[in-house]
């Protein structure tokens, strides 16, 4: 992708020469030769005697993709011609996202955006550590008075963009931590209180995109009930591509597995169906690689990977066959495949379970989250 460029867009609609009546941003790029593609209704793409182009929308913010400098330009004139907008220039933030061309490479970094929340909840002058959880903690839900609850759900608010955006080495805490958003106890705050030190430590971390490998890779993992206060496991996953993670999810199961072979097997359903996803949407844009792979997921249960390989499903409970119907479906058909990876390398660890220095350290290595001096 050469050029990228970032427009504010101030308003969404404007009114038609004819007939007075307003035509939707959707309407005015159909008209222009874009196409909204099916998985993804804000994103457009549209070619022309070999180059292409792509617009991201988000609210009132969008990016251009181009092949070429002469599109963009001719896109953003377009633009500007019926919309109330702001040309921003080369994009550099978005979503509060710094945006860094380093060589060949493009990292994204929310560095200042750590600052200040450490700063606005008190925490700049923090010792750091080396871990967002404590393995050792065993938070249980508040049963007395809630400690400054409006605070404590500011704090977790500012950290579910954070982890949203570029830190999924904090999913794990974050997800367990906003768990007691509506009535936070003294425990919950210092297990709030040492993610931040830990964010502290780590303010200079940022994913980093080399463009290899171009192929498109996915983790699996599950954490069976790990304490007496929880009732559902915990999925996670990842996925790479360009050498960074792209997307990542922690999350608790819907439904209660009976065992810890269950729980991998549901998360690995829904990577699976998240493959699915990503594989349609890169071959709805005109610069993925066509063919399409099959997209590799990698999960550390044998005993997990050997019911999916297995064309039938000889268990009981009907939760866990109709995803195997799911992920047996999604093999037949080349979406996925599934391969085994050891446990200290899966790099969706970190999103189901509290980890220790060196796996946190090794899992975002993999993930290309890494600790950057230079903001320029």
């Amino acid at each position: 992708m050469e050029v990228e460029n970032q427009l504010n867009k101030k308003i969404k609609r404007v009114r038609s020469d004819r007939g007075g009546e307003y035509i939707s941003f959707n309407e005015i790029l159909i008209i222009d030769g874009f196409s909204s593609i099916e998985v993804d209704k804000c994103v457009y793409v549209k070619s022309l005697e070999g180059e292409h182009v792509i617009i991201c929308l988000y609210v009132d913010d969008m990016l251009i993709f181009g092949t070429c400098i002469d599109i963009v330009i001719t896109t953003k004139s377009f633009l500007l011609s019926k919309f109330d907008m702001k040309d921003m220039g080369e994009a550099s933030v978005i979503l509060g996202v710094r945006i860094i061309r380093k060589g060949y490479s493009i990292i994204l970094s929310q560095q200042r955006y750590v600052e200040k929340l450490l700063k606005k909840f008190g925490h700049s002058d923090s010792n750091p550590v080396s871990t967002p959880y404590d393995s050792n903690s065993k938070l249980v839900k508040n049963r007395g008075d809630p400690v400054n609850q409006n605070q404590y759900a500011q704090v977790i608010g500012s950290l579910l963009h954070l982890m949203n955006f570029s830190r999924p080495d904090i999913a794990y805490a974050v997800g367990r931590l906003s768990r007691y958003t509506h009535n936070p106890s003294q425990d919950h705050w210092q297990a709030l209180a040492r993610l931040m030190k830990y964010l502290k430590g780590t303010m200079n971390y940022r994913i980093v995109y080399s463009g290899f490998p171009a192929v498109l890779e996915g983790y699996s993992d599950a954490n069976w009930i790990s304490d007496s206060d929880e009732t559902k496991s915990i999925n996670g996953y990842v996925f790479t591509l360009g050498g960074g993670a792209i997307t990542w999810r922690s999350a608790n199961q819907t439904i209660i597995a009976r065992s810890t072979m269950e729980s991998k097997f549901v998360a690995l359903e829904l990577t699976g169906s998240e493959a699915e996803w990503l594989r349609n949407f890169l071959v709805s844009i005109p610069l993925g690689t066509k063919p399409t792979p099959s997209v590799s997921i990698h999960c550390d249960s044998q005993s997990t990977i050997a019911i999916a390989k297995n064309t039938s499903y000889n268990g009981k409970n009907r939760h866990v066959r109709m995803r195997h119907n799911v992920v047996k479906q999604l093999q037949k058909y080349g979406t996925i495949s599934i391969d085994y990876v050891k446990s200290e390398v899966n790099l969706a660890g970190p999103l189901t379970k509290p980890l220790g220095m060196k796996l946190i350290c090794r899992t975002s290595r993999g993930m290309r989250l890494e600790p950057i001096e230079n903001d320029k």
